[in-house]
């Protein structure tokens, strides 16, 4: 009779495959949590830059570079044009205010104001020859009413003597009609006269100040005009260092031309350009310096030009204090410019990282493990030595700031 065998349950084969499964498990497990599968490349440590993450006081700033110029200058253009007389003063020399530079010759401008100077003087004798037509018109209508007058003073006194005479019947009725008539007759030609006279008189205080008017604006227009040749005189407009172009006896200067300047030499400005990138936040008070023989020297902005030439805007800065003894023009600082109050804040050295990463990420060291690990940053302002660090980052951590263009798209970096 047969006899049922049974199957052993743990048969070794079984007790491997498990213990299999659990060994791929467990890997599998701990590869998950535990190892680090993220790319790494190896760095040697002497090829970069390591910086050391710091909070300290951040004062945004620019570097620009500033032209020394004097503190005033005034220019010098032909007002006039024409060919040099004469050259009384050469470029450098120091003149006052008043001196004659240099004199012109135009002919063409001479006749010109000659015609113009004659045209005014015959229109000067026109105005005089109108005031004096007036005013013996006035002692017309004066004559005709002292005349009027004197005839109505006769007739009234002959006409109240009849009166009185008509009364006693001395004299007839038809003589003392007559007299009434004509002193009725004088007294309304007097009245008419005076009206006219007073009406006149109006009429011609109103032209005298018309002709008075009009004669002095003549004056004034000959005045301009005769101002025309003494721009063919050029004076220095203040005191101070004369500079012009090369001026020849002979030569032609055309009228708006800029034959030179004159500069004021008791104190200096820096005319400073500007990226247009800072515009909105350039503003008069703004303060930078600059270090000259050993000593820094405070400037401050008093002037803004806005109008953007080749990307750059100008601005004027004055010295705080005295400039300089031994500053000259036309000599070129580098000035620290100032774009806002300083405050504390976590910062890193700038380096070659950022053109790379943008500012978003950096390599943070870890020097107990000898590795660099990639971390999200978040950057704020900036100035030429630093950059603000907004998040990510604590004070006495350290970063590589260096250029990562070698550190491909790795995540860890082994510093041997």
């Amino acid at each position: 009779m047969d006899r049922k065998i049974e199957k052993k349950t743990w048969t070794l084969k079984r007790i491997l495959m498990i213990a299999a499964i659990v060994a791929f498990v467990g890997l599998s497990i701990y590869a998950f949590w535990f190892m680090d599968v993220r790319s790494t490349l190896n760095v040697e440590r002497e090829k970069i830059t390591i910086s050391e993450v710091r909070e300290d006081t951040f004062q945004e700033f620019i570097q620009v570079t500033g032209t020394v110029q004097p503190i005033q200058t005034i220019y010098l253009d032909a007002i006039e044009g024409g060919v040099i007389q004469n050259v009384y003063l050469e470029s450098g020399t120091m003149v006052e205010k008043g001196d004659t530079i240099l004199t012109l010759t135009n002919s063409g401008l001479q006749l010109q104001v000659m015609g113009q100077t004659n045209g005014l003087y015959d229109q000067i004798n026109n105005t005089r020859n109108s005031r004096l037509a007036l005013e013996q018109n006035t002692l017309r209508l004066q004559e005709q009413l002292a005349n009027a007058r004197s005839q109505m003073e006769i007739l009234r006194g002959q006409y109240e003597r009849q009166q009185k005479l008509i009364e006693r019947d001395l004299i007839s009725e038809e003589e003392f009609q007559t007299t009434k008539e004509n002193y009725e007759f004088q007294k309304q030609r007097y009245e008419l006269t005076y009206e006219s006279y007073v009406k006149d008189s109006v009429q011609t205080i109103r032209q005298m100040q018309q002709l008075d008017q009009s004669e002095q604006r003549m004056y004034q227009n000959l005045e301009a005009v005769q101002q025309i040749l003494d721009n063919l005189t050029v004076k220095a407009p203040i005191t101070g260092q004369l500079s012009t172009i090369e001026l020849n006896q002979g030569q032609s200067i055309s009228s708006g031309e800029r034959i030179g300047q004159v500069d004021i030499l008791d104190n200096y400005k820096v005319r400073v350009a500007i990226d247009e990138y800072h515009l909105s936040r350039i503003t008069q008070g703004l303060r930078g310096s600059f270090n000259f023989d050993g000593q820094t020297h405070e400037l401050e902005i008093t002037k803004i030009y806005p109008v953007i030439n080749n990307g750059q805007f100008e601005v004027d800065m004055e010295f705080v204090n005295e400039a300089p003894n031994n500053l000259r023009r036309g000599q070129t600082v580098r000035i620290r410019l100032e774009l806002g109050e300083s405050a504390s804040a976590v910062q890193i050295p700038r380096g070659g990282f950022y053109q790379t990463t943008g500012g978003n990420w950096v390599f943070v060291v870890n020097d107990d493990e000898g590795r660099a690990y990639r971390r999200e940053i978040r950057l704020g302002r900036q100035n030429p030595e630093y950059f603000e660090v907004q998040f990510g980052l604590e004070p006495g951590e350290k970063v590589i700031t260096s250029s990562y263009d070698t550190f491909g798209d790795n995540e860890v970096l082994v510093l041997e």
